[in-house]
C-alpha cells in the first residue's frame, strides 16, 4: 500500500468532514437559507451515494469475496457484511436523542430570535449536536477513506458527496450556539471541529485494519460501506431534502446525482 495514495485517501476524508464547517460559515454569512439550493443538493448526494453503493461498491465487495471464499460463500457474505454495515449505522442513529439529531433542521432565520429562557437549552442542543455529528461523521469517514484508498476515482465523488452531506450538519451545530452566544466565532469553530470526526475515523480504521487489510477484509469493508452509504441517504438525506423544500426538488437532485454519477464511472472505465 503506497503512502501517497494513502495521504490521498485521507485527504479526501479531511475535505469531507471539515466541510461541516461550511455549513457553519454559511449559516453565519447569510441572512436567509436557500432551502431550495439545499433541497437539490441533498438529493444530489444521496443519488450519488446510492448509485455508486448499489452498482460499484456493493459488485466489487462480492467479486473480492467470490475469489476468495467461492460465488456462494461469497456472495452471502457480501450480503451479509452490506445489513451489518446498516445495523452498524442505524445502532450509531438509535443511541443519539432524536432532540440532537444532526439532521434535525435549522435555518438562518432562527438566529433572529431574541428571548433569553431558550438561550440555555440552544447552548445545549449546539453543543449535543456537535457530539452527535462526530458520532455520525466517524463511520462515514472510515467509508470515504476506505472507497478512496481502494478505488481512487471513486473517492473523489463520495468524499464529494459527503461534504455536500455535512453542509447542513454544520449548520445545524452554528446556528444554536450563535443563537445562545452571540459569538460567530464560537458557533464556527463547533461546527468546524464537529467534522474533524470524520478524518479520525479514517485514521482509526486505518491504523487498526493495516495489518489485516487483504481481499477478504476489503470485500467486507466495502459492502459495510455500501451498506452505511445506503441508510445514510435513505434515513438523513432524503428526508432532510424533503424537509427543506420540496418533494420533487430532492428527486430531481437524486437523479441528477446518479446521472453524474453514472456518467463519472463510464468516463473511468
Amino acid at each position: 500500500m503506497e503512502l501517497s495514495s494513502v495521504i490521498f485517501a485521507f485527504a479526501l476524508t479531511l475535505f469531507a468532514g471539515l466541510a461541516t464547517g461550511i455549513g457553519g460559515a454559511l449559516s453565519l454569512l447569510t441572512k436567509k437559507t436557500n432551502v431550495k439550493f439545499l433541497s437539490i443538493a441533498l438529493g444530489f448526494s444521496a443519488g450519488v451515494m446510492i448509485y455508486v453503493s448499489f452498482v460499484e461498491i456493493f459488485a466489487k465487495a462480492r467479486e473480492s469475496l467470490i475469489v476468495e471464499l467461492g460465488e456462494i460463500n461469497g456472495s452471502w457474505l457480501t450480503v451479509g457484511a452490506f445489513f451489518l454495515g446498516i445495523l452498524l449505522i442505524a445502532v450509531i442513529d438509535k443511541v443519539v436523542p432524536s432532540a440532537e439529531n444532526p439532521h434535525e433542521i435549522h435555518t438562518v432565520e432562527e438566529m433572529d430570535g431574541k428571548s433569553e429562557s431558550h438561550k440555555a437549552n440552544l447552548m445545549r442542543m449546539g453543543l449535543f449536536t456537535a457530539l452527535a455529528v462526530g458520532i455520525h461523521n466517524f463511520p462515514e469517514g472510515l467509508a470515504t477513506f476506505t472507497a478512496a484508498l481502494s478505488e481512487p476515482q471513486l473517492g473523489i465523488p463520495i468524499a464529494v458527496a459527503i461534504a455536500i452531506h455535512n453542509v447542513p450538519e454544520g449548520i445545524a451545530v452554528a446556528v444554536p450556539v450563535f443563537y445562545a452566544t452571540g459569538s460567530k466565532k464560537k458557533a464556527f469553530r463547533l461546527s468546524f471541529l464537529s467534522g474533524i470526526a470524520e478524518p479520525i475515523g479514517a485514521l482509526v480504521g486505518y491504523l487498526f485494519l493495516y495489518r489485516f487489510f487483504n481481499d477478504i477484509t476489503f470485500g467486507i469493508i466495502f459492502a459495510m460501506v455500501a451498506g452505511i452509504m445506503v441508510y445514510i441517504s435513505l434515513d438523513e438525506l432524503l428526508p432532510s431534502a424533503r424537509e427543506y423544500g420540496e418533494h420533487h426538488l430532492s428527486i430531481y437532485g437524486l437523479i441528477a446525482g446518479m446521472a453524474v454519477m453514472a456518467i463519472s464511472l463510464l468516463l473511468f472505465m
